[in-house]
């Protein structure tokens, strides 16, 4: 058993790690996402504003920014959770697919014999479908956190399954079908504002609350910051992933729906590249790729960006392989930027919580060797 001096140690060493962390969470969670978003949607904006503003200021261009918004938004949110653990999602573009032929799938097999019945039947067929989102991020946690298997190797398998499955069960075509109440909010607008981009606004927000505001949500941050310390703080790693990756599994689900809501098809192969925009759009906005914070406002804004570029380059007639290039451009541009703000800070203010706990380890083996009784 510990004696009271180790357990003291620990206790220490716990309190060190606690008070760094959330010490670096105060100096970056504004300015790694948030701040730098904000300065470039202004000038991504004013840019092609001036160049095209017959185009790109157009009432109905500015409401099919904010319709295509929402289905990558909600992919990125989840994205940018997963990595929030120093894990990855490859899967959830594939979850999201799968859901959407579900419910495709269900709704027309109803509406084929009632098509009354399919209607009042929609609400349990779009919860089949976010069932499905689910289970497939349940698929994903228990393979990472109880069987141990990296998360980008366990999530780029299950990618596969859950394509191949959507393949197999469409026989590669494209379905056709989905409940009317879901294509309506698709079409619907509030006050000028299409009611996808305020779903997505609505998830952005409940996702940021459980993100900075509950115990889950800090237990995640502290396991893909410190998984020493958060092991030594009780936090069971295995819980943690298994509830971040059932959340980025709903999520999925959610895009998938989505989906149909903006058009009411389903196939295996839609938003194929989709996968490495969502990463982009999630270190854009301020995930650490290696883990231990994430700002979902941030992630919203990067999204808003990118599809302000993506509109820009539509307006100015350039092609999709010129906008991958400008994703490209500003994803080093951004990482650079921050190495050098990272390189500045350490200069500054040295102590993290891996070097707190890397020193106090190495102060309390050095102890444990000059008080060793020599033979």
């Amino acid at each position: 058993m510990p004696s009271e001096s180790d357990r003291g140690g620990v206790a220490r060493i716990n309190a060190d790690v606690d008070r760094s962390f959330r010490a670096l969470l105060g100096r970056v969670h504004v300015e790694r996402g948030i701040g730098r978003m904000v300065v470039l949607l202004a000038i991504a904006s004013a840019f092609f504003a001036v160049l095209k503003p017959g185009i790109f200021l157009n009432p109905l261009n500015l409401q099919n920014l904010m319709v295509a918004s929402p289905e990558i938004g909600i992919l990125a949110v989840a994205m940018a959770f997963a990595m929030m653990t120093g894990g990855i999602d490859l899967s959830l573009v594939a979850i999201a697919n799968l859901t959407a032929v579900t419910v495709s799938t269900a709704y027309t097999a109803v509406a084929a014999g009632d098509p009354a019945q399919a209607e009042a039947m929609a609400p349990l067929i779009l919860l089949l479908g976010l069932g499905v989102g689910l289970l497939g991020g349940a698929v994903n946690g228990f393979l990472i956190s109880s069987v141990g298997i990296a998360p980008i190797l366990a999530t780029l398998a299950t990618m596969q399954i859950y394509n191949g499955l959507a393949i197999v069960w469409t026989g590669g075509k494209t379905l056709y079908g989905a409940p009317e109440a879901l294509a309506a909010v698709g079409k619907s607008t509030v006050a000028g504002i299409p009611v996808l981009f305020l779903v997505f606004i609505v998830i952005a927000l409940i996702v940021g609350v459980l993100l900075s505001r509950t115990p889950f949500g800090r237990r995640t941050m502290l396991q893909g910051a410190n998984g020493v310390a958060a092991r030594y703080s009780g936090i069971r790693g295995s819980s943690v992933l298994m509830g971040t990756y059932l959340l980025t599994g709903l999520l999925g689900g959610c895009a998938g729906l989505v989906f149909l809501a903006r058009n009411p098809t389903a196939s295996a192969d839609y938003g194929s590249s989709y996968v490495l925009l969502v990463i982009v759009i999630a270190v854009l906005g301020g995930t650490n790729p290696v883990g231990g914070y994430a700002t979902v406002t941030g992630v919203v804004l990067a999204t808003l960006v990118l599809q302000v570029v993506q509109s820009g380059f539509t307006a100015l007639r350039l092609s999709a392989y010129e906008y991958a290039i400008a994703q490209g451009v500003i994803l080093i541009a951004v990482m650079v930027f921050d190495q050098v703000r990272l390189r500045r800070r350490h200069r500054e203010a040295p102590s993290t919580p891996t070097s707190i706990v890397a020193t106090a380890a190495a102060a309390e083996t050095a102890g444990a060797e000059g008080t060793r009784a020599p033979r």
